[in-house]
């Protein structure tokens, strides 16, 4: 069994009494494996069906599934690499689910890598409103918002800034902000040996303060009416129950809706605790900006001659050279570290377009003029991950490499030959 801190067992001993020695066994077993179907691109069932096999459920997450080693399920796997799915911990799915989003929402997730709540929360968002996914981590800012563009979302904003520079710009921006705070990981312990070494009983009394200071933070850019899900994977009761119970005395304008608790030796996932609070008021209907702004001619013009149509609606914006769509009605970005603002659709160049891997993750396949169909069990799907060029019967120009008939990136035919441009960071080698 795992060597865990003596102090952790004290404590979780006195609060679960007869049921302690049953959470203890937990530790001598594998944790459960997780993953999301991503239903804004296929249907649990169609993805069963490219699968061959059904999953079993995650009881908390309507397209949420446990995988073993006998399945399929794998990041280098071709239908991953699309953004069919996404894998997640199973408990992990449960605090982004009480925030009851619903279309046209204007959301904030405040602590949001690596984006398994993001993307859920994009999920259900529908590709109406818009999400902005912020967090503080450059290194993990990057990943963040590698995972959101691989599952084709065009309304997310991406920023990279501490909390307390977006308190200052956004009050009262939200209907619906989720905290997952940066915690002491002690219901992470079956997963992430280096949570075990790190904890210590000062450490969990550090992270409540941090968490604090960043609930403060999220409470003023809560809108009236509006709903916070606070959340962490430790069970800690001075980062959980202690501090949304202090936050609440100090916060009349907030109530408690739901508290909720996933313990291993209960549940099929690691630990888990969620708040749900409300801001007491009438919900505000902000008033929509001007309309959509017109796209540049070079964006024009690539997609009369790449794609048979793009409907996607908001504001087009440029940073140098770099073309984005930003979701309508999104928060002001000015004075914002932003990664991405929006839809990133691709880079103006000496009065060309040229298309981005974030464009192509977000169209669907009858959107290309031109694709190339390749099975996501194929030695050329290989070929394409790992970087190598393809061969094909292809119309000279920009084409969709599709896996399983879903866009996995751009290609470029010339004569016969597909030139691969599938981002090298990307590449599986």
């Amino acid at each position: 069994m795992m060597d865990l801190p003596k102090e952790f067992l004290n404590r979780m001993k006195n609060t679960l009494g007869e049921e302690f020695s049953e959470f203890l066994s937990v530790y001598e077993r594998e944790p459960y494996r997780g993953f999301r179907v991503n239903v804004s691109k296929i249907s649990p069932d169609e993805f069963f069906g490219l699968c061959g096999r059904t999953f079993e459920p995650v009881k908390w997450c309507e397209n949420g599934f446990y995988f073993d080693d006998g399945s399929p399920i794998s990041g280098k796997d071709p239908r991953f690499c699309a953004g069919l799915y996404y894998i997640q911990e199973p408990s992990a799915m449960s605090a982004a689910g009480l925030l009851d989003v619903r279309r046209g929402d204007r959301i904030l997730d405040l602590c949001a890598a690596p984006g398994g709540k993001s993307t859920q929360i994009a999920e259900k968002l529908g590709g109406s409103g818009f999400l902005v996914s912020n967090e503080y981590s450059p290194k993990r800012a990057s990943v963040l918002n590698e995972n959101i563009e691989r599952l084709g979302f065009s309304n997310v904003i991406v920023t990279n800034c501490p909390v307390t520079e977006l308190e200052k710009r956004w009050v009262g921006e939200f209907d619906k902000i989720l905290v997952d705070a940066p915690c002491s990981g002690e219901g992470m312990f079956r997963k992430e040996a280096a949570a075990v070494r790190e904890w210590s009983v000062e450490h969990t009394e550090a992270c409540a303060v941090r968490q604090r200071k960043i609930l403060d933070s999220a409470a003023k850019m809560l809108a009236d009416g509006g709903t916070l899900v606070y959340s962490t994977c430790t069970f800690a009761p001075c980062e959980n129950e202690e501090l949304t119970d202090a936050f609440l005395k100090e916060n009349p304008d907030f109530e408690l809706i739901n508290r909720i608790r996933i313990y291993p030796h209960l549940q099929k996932g690691e630990g888990h605790f969620a708040a749900v609070l409300r801001k007491r008021g009438e919900v505000s209907h902000k008033e929509k900006k001007a309309g959509c702004t017109a796209p540049p001619p070079e964006f024009v013009e690539f997609v009369n001659e790449n794609l048979t149509k793009f409907d996607f609606e908001g504001e087009y914006i440029q940073f140098g050279g770099r073309l984005f769509l930003m979701p309508e009605n999104a928060p002001d970005i000015e004075k914002i570290k932003v990664i991405s603002a929006g839809l990133y659709l691709g880079d103006i160049k000496k009065n060309r377009f040229e298309p981005s891997h974030a464009l192509c993750r977000a169209l669907r396949a009858d959107a290309f003029k031109r694709t190339v169909s390749l099975s996501s069990d194929s030695p050329e799907i290989q070929k394409y991950l790992r970087g190598e060029t393809l061969s094909g019967e292809c119309e000279n120009g920009f084409c969709a490499v599709l896996a399983d008939g879903f866009p996995l990136g751009w290609g470029k035919t010339v004569d016969g030959v597909i030139k691969n441009h599938y981002p090298k960071r990307l590449r599986l080698f």
